[in-house]
C-alpha cells in the first residue's frame, strides 16, 4: 500500500464538518470567558485578580514578609511568570508597581524600595534596579492560607500548585477597589476607608438583615487615595444601592496671600483619584495660552516630598472665585467616577450592591474560619494522641524502661511497648524517640500542662465547628483586631453637591460698552478702552467711519448683563453681554443676523439692555408696538426663562411686524405716529398687563392704508422737556414739544402731528430728541445727512416742518436713527461737521 492511499483512508476519519457560525460562536464565548474569568475581573472573595493573586502568592513563597530583606523586583517576577502566570514580564512588573504606587491603591500590597512612578506619569525603574517586599497588610490576604482555608489547583504545566483565591482576612475589593474591561462588560470599584469597612462588617455579623442605608451610616462613601472632594451623596448612595452610580470628584485647592502683598494665589494641594499631575499643570497653562482663563498670571509645580502643590499666580485684582470655577469647569480637577461593581461570584461576573459585597466576603471568611478551625482541630487531636502516649510512659516509667533495655531492637520495643500498654505505632515511637531530660519533674508537668491545654483546645475547637455564633464572634473580633492594627482616617472629603457651575460663574463682572451699528453690527469693549481720554476731549472712535453706516446704540453694560433683542416677526432672544462678539475699538463687529438664529425675511426690531435679568423688578413691563398699531405690555417676570433658539415674544396678527420695543415703569407715557401724519398721547396705564404670547390691545385706530411709523416712551419728568421730531419722505421735519400733544385714551384716531402734503410726503419715523442729539437721516440713493438738533428751533404741532436734506431727482428719504448719546464715562468721537439747511 502506498503512502497516498493509505493517507486516502484516513480522510474520512480526520476531517469533520462543522457549521462555522456554530463553531465561532463557541470559540469567541470560550475567549470570553477566559477573559472574564482568568484575566479582568475580581473575584468577589478577595477582590483579585489572578495576576494579583499569583503575585502575591509568589512573594509569600519567597518569603519577602514586610519583616524581611527586601528582594530583587526581577527575583519576584522570574517566579511568577516561571511557576505561576506565563503571559510577559512586563504585565507582570507592572502589576506589582501599581500595588506599591500609594497613589493608586488606598492601601499598598508591596512595599517597594526605588523608584516606582510617580503621579506625572513616570515610568517606574527597570526591576533590576527596584527592590520589593510583602506590605504589612497584605500578610492579612494570605494569612493561614497553609492551614487547608482554600482550595489549590495545578499551574499552567501541573509542576506546581497555586490558590484559587486567598484567605482574605480583609474585604480587599471595596478597600482598594478595582478597574478592568473585559469582552463586553467592564468593572470599576472605588476604594474605601478600613475603618468603615470594619465597622460596617461587624454591623453585618451583629445583624444580618441590615439594609443598605444602614450600612451606608458605616461606610460614608468611598475613599479615594489622592485625597480630594466627594461632591454630593446621590451618587454614592445609587452605587450602593445598584451597583452603579455616577461619583463626582473634585481637587482640594485654596487661595493664599503672596508673598510682599504681591496679590493672590490658588494652591492645589489634592487632586482627583488616577489624575496626572503633569498633564492637570500642561492643561491649565495651554488654556492659558488659549486666553480661555486670563487671570492667571504663572502656573507651576511646587510639590515635593512633603506633599502635592501646584500654585496660580493671580493677576492683580482677579477674583479667585470665579477663577475656581473656570479651574473645575475646564480642567481635571473636576471629574466623574463611573462605579460599576461587577465582579466574579461562583465563576460568573455579578454586579452587586453594598451589601451583597459584603455579605459574600463574610461568607468567604465564614468558610475560612470553619476550614482553618477544622485542620486545627486535627492537628489538635494528632498532638494529644502523642501527648497521650507520652503521659502512659512517664506515669509507667520503670515498666517501659526495663522493656526498652529488654529489647532486642528498636522495633522489637515499639512492639513490646504499643501490646503492653495498648498504644498506637505513632506513639510508641514517639516514646522511643523522647529525650532523657523529659524524664526530669519539669518537663515532666509540662508534658501534663501541654496536655491539659491541648484537650481543653480540642473541646474548645470542637464548640465553635458546632455553634455558627462563635464562628461569626471570632470573625467579628478579626475585623475589631485588624481595625485597631490598621485603621486610619479618611483621605477625601464628602461634601454637598455644588450648584451648577453656569458660564456667568466663570465671568468676572466687568464693565463693557456694547455699539450697536444702524446696519446691525454688535460688538463689545471695555469700558477702560474708552476711559483712557479726559473729559471734555475730542472723544473717541466708536467704529470705524464708514459713508453707509453709523453707532445707532450705545450702552454700558456688565459682562453679566442680558440684552434682549425683538426680532420683526415677533420672537425674543437672550444673549448675556459676555457673549457678544469683543472686538477692536474701531472694528465693525459682528452681524446680528449671525448671532441669533433667525429665520427667512426675519430682522431685529428692538434691542433692550437689562441688568441682571433673574433678579429684575418685576414691576417693570416690556411694551411692544406693531406697525398696525397693536400695543402689548407683559410683565418683565415673562422674560426670566431664555432659551438660546429664543421663544415667542408676541403673536403677531397677518401683515404686521413688530416696530419697536421698550420697558417701562409702568407710570410712563406713549407717543404712536402714524405715516399719515396723526398721532396719540397715552398714558402707559391705559394698556393693561397680558402674558408673553398675547398679542395685545389697539394703540391706535388706523384708516385702510395707514400704519404706525414710530413709537416713544417717555418718562412723566421728561414730558415737559423733551421734544418730537417728525421726518417725513420728501426730506421735512419738524421738532414739537411734547406739551404740545395732549394726553387722550388709547384706541382713538388722534391728533395731526405734521401735515402728509404733496410738498411733504408721507412720515418716516418720529424720534424723541433733545438739542444735543444727532439724527441720520437716510435717502433712498444711500444719502446719509446728520442733522444736530440744536440747528432746529422748536415749533408748533399745527405746522408743516422745514427741509432737513435737500434731495434729487427721484430721491426719498427711507429711515431715520438718532445718533447713539455718549454715556457715562463713553464719549463718541465727532468725526465731521453737520449738515445744516435754512428754513
Amino acid at each position: 500500500m502506498t503512502t497516498e492511499t493509505a493517507q486516502d483512508e484516513l480522510l474520512p476519519e480526520v476531517i469533520q464538518t462543522v457549521d462555522i457560525e456554530k463553531e465561532l460562536r463557541k470559540s469567541y464565548l470560550d475567549y470570553a470567558m477566559s477573559v472574564i474569568v482568568g484575566r479582568a475581573l475580581p473575584d468577589v472573595r478577595d477582590g483579585l485578580k489572578p495576576v494579583h493573586r499569583r503575585c502575591l502568592y509568589a512573594m509569600r513563597e519567597l518569603g519577602t514578609f514586610h519583616n524581611r530583606p527586601y528582594v530583587k523586583s526581577a527575583r519576584i517576577v522570574g517566579d511568577v511568570i516561571g511557576k505561576y502566570h506565563p503571559h510577559g514580564d512586563t504585565a507582570v512588573y507592572d502589576t506589582i508597581v501599581r500595588m506599591a504606587q500609594d497613589f493608586s491603591l488606598r492601601y499598598p500590597l508591596v512595599d517597594g524600595q526605588g523608584n516606582f512612578g510617580s503621579m506625572d506619569g513616570d515610568s517606574a525603574a527597570a526591576m533590576r534596579y527596584t527592590e520589593a517586599r510583602m506590605s504589612r497588610l497584605d500578610q492579612e490576604l494570605v494569612a493561614d492560607i497553609d492551614k487547608d482555608t482554600v482550595d489549590f489547583i495545578p499551574n499552567y504545566d501541573g509542576s506546581q500548585q497555586e490558590p484559587t483565591v486567598l484567605p482574605a482576612r480583609i474585604p480587599n475589593l471595596l478597600l482598594n477597589g478595582s478597574e478592568g474591561i473585559a469582552v463586553g462588560m467592564a468593572t470599576k470599584i472605588p476604594p474605601h476607608n478600613l475603618s468603615e469597612l470594619m465597622d460596617a462588617l461587624v454591623a453585618l455579623t451583629e445583624n444580618p438583615e441590615i439594609t443598605v442605608p444602614e450600612l451606608a451610616e458605616h461606610i460614608t462613601g468611598p475613599d479615594f487615595p489622592t485625597g480630594g472632594f466627594l461632591c454630593g451623596r446621590s451618587g454614592i448612595r445609587e452605587a450602593y444601592e445598584t451597583g452603579r452610580g455616577r461619583l463626582v470628584m473634585r481637587g482640594k485647592l485654596h487661595v493664599e496671600r503672596r508673598k510682599k502683598g504681591e496679590g493672590e494665589a490658588i494652591v492645589v494641594t489634592e487632586v482627583p483619584f488616577q489624575q496626572n499631575k503633569a498633564d492637570l499643570v500642561q492643561r491649565i497653562a495651554l488654556l492659558m495660552k488659549e486666553k480661555r482663563i486670563t487671570s492667571i498670571a504663572e502656573v507651576r509645580d511646587e510639590s515635593d516630598r512633603d506633599g502635592l502643590r501646584v500654585v496660580m499666580d493671580l493677576k492683580r485684582d482677579e477674583n479667585p472665585d470665579i477663577t475656581i470655577n473656570q479651574l473645575y469647569t475646564l480642567t481635571p480637577l473636576q471629574k466623574s467616577f463611573g462605579v460599576i461593581m461587577l465582579c466574579i461570584v461562583n465563576g460568573r461576573p455579578e454586579i452587586l450592591n453594598l451589601k451583597q459585597l459584603l455579605v459574600h466576603f463574610l461568607e468567604h471568611r465564614r468558610t475560612v474560619v470553619y476550614r482553618r478551625t477544622a485542620f486545627e482541630l486535627v492537628k489538635a487531636e494528632e498532638r494529644a494522641h502523642l501527648l497521650e502516649g507520652l503521659k502512659i510512659a512517664l506515669d509507667n516509667l520503670d515498666p517501659v524502661v526495663e522493656m526498652v533495655r529488654a529489647a532486642a531492637g528498636p522495633s522489637d520495643a515499639k512492639a513490646v511497648l504499643a501490646d503492653r500498654f495498648t498504644l498506637s505505632e505513632l506513639q510508641a515511637q514517639v516514646i522511643l524517640d523522647m529525650r532523657l531530660q523529659r524524664l526530669t519533674g519539669l518537663e515532666r508537668d509540662k508534658i501534663v500542662q501541654e496536655y491539659r491545654e491541648i484537650n481543653e483546645r480540642i473541646a474548645w475547637l470542637k464548640s465553635v465547628l458546632a455553634d455558627d455564633g462563635l464562628v461569626m464572634q471570632i470573625i467579628r473580633d478579626e475585623f475589631r483586631e485588624i481595625r485597631e492594627q490598621y485603621g486610619d482616617s479618611r483621605r477625601t472629603e464628602i461634601i454637598d453637591l455644588p450648584d451648577e457651575i453656569l458660564p456667568e460663574d466663570m465671568i468676572a463682572a466687568e464693565e463693557m460698552v456694547v455699539t450697536v451699528s444702524h446696519n446691525g453690527f454688535i460688538k463689545r469693549n471695555a469700558l477702560s478702552l474708552y476711559r483712557a481720554q479726559r473729559r471734555g476731549g475730542k472723544g473717541v472712535t466708536g467704529m470705524a467711519d464708514s459713508k453707509d453706516d453709523f453707532v445707532s446704540g450705545l450702552y454700558t453694560a456688565s459682562t453679566l448683563d442680558t440684552f434682549l433683542f425683538f426680532t420683526n416677526l415677533g420672537r425674543v432672544f437672550w444673549r448675556r453681554v459676555y457673549e457678544l462678539p469683543e472686538g477692536g475699538r474701531t472694528a465693525k463687529g459682528r452681524a446680528i443676523v449671525n448671532l441669533l438664529e433667525l429665520g427667512e425675511g426675519e430682522k431685529v426690531a428692538a434691542i433692550l439692555p437689562i441688568a441682571d435679568l433673574a433678579n429684575a423688578d418685576e414691576a417693570l413691563s416690556i411694551l411692544t408696538v406693531t406697525k398696525k398699531g397693536i400695543i402689548k405690555k407683559t410683565s418683565i417676570a415673562e422674560y426670566k426663562r431664555p432659551m438660546r433658539k429664543g421663544k415667542i415674544g408676541l403673536t403677531i396678527r397677518e401683515d404686521d411686524e413688530i416696530l419697536c420695543a421698550a420697558i417701562t415703569s409702568g407710570e410712563d407715557e406713549v407717543f404712536l405716529v402714524t405715516r399719515q401724519g396723526m398721532s396719540i398721547h397715552f398714558q402707559e396705564d391705559d394698556v393693561r398687563t397680558v402674558g408673553r404670547i398675547a398679542s395685545g390691545v389697539k394703540g391706535i385706530t388706523l384708516t385702510d392704508d395707514d400704519a404706525v411709523v414710530g413709537a416713544v416712551v417717555l418718562k412723566k419728568s421728561e414730558c415737559e422737556s423733551t421734544s418730537l421730531l417728525t421726518v417725513t419722505e420728501n426730506g421735512y421735519g419738524k421738532r414739537t414739544a411734547v406739551s404740545e400733544y395732549r394726553l387722550q385714551s388709547r384706541g382713538g384716531k388722534g391728533v395731526s402731528t405734521i401735515k402728509t402734503s404733496e410738498r411733504n410726503g408721507l412720515v418716516v419715523g418720529a424720534l424723541q430728541v433733545e438739542d444735543s442729539d444727532q439724527v441720520m437721516l437716510i435717502a433712498n440713493s444711500a444719502k446719509v445727512i446728520r442733522m444736530p438738533m440744536d440747528s432746529m428751533r422748536v415749533i408748533g404741532r399745527n405746522t408743516q416742518g422745514v427741509r432737513m436734506i435737500n434731495l434729487g431727482e427721484g430721491e426719498r428719504v427711507v429711515d431715520m436713527s438718532i445718533l447713539a448719546r455718549s454715556s457715562g464715562d463713553v464719549e463718541l468721537e465727532d468725526d465731521g461737521a453737520a449738515e445744516t439747511v435754512e428754513e
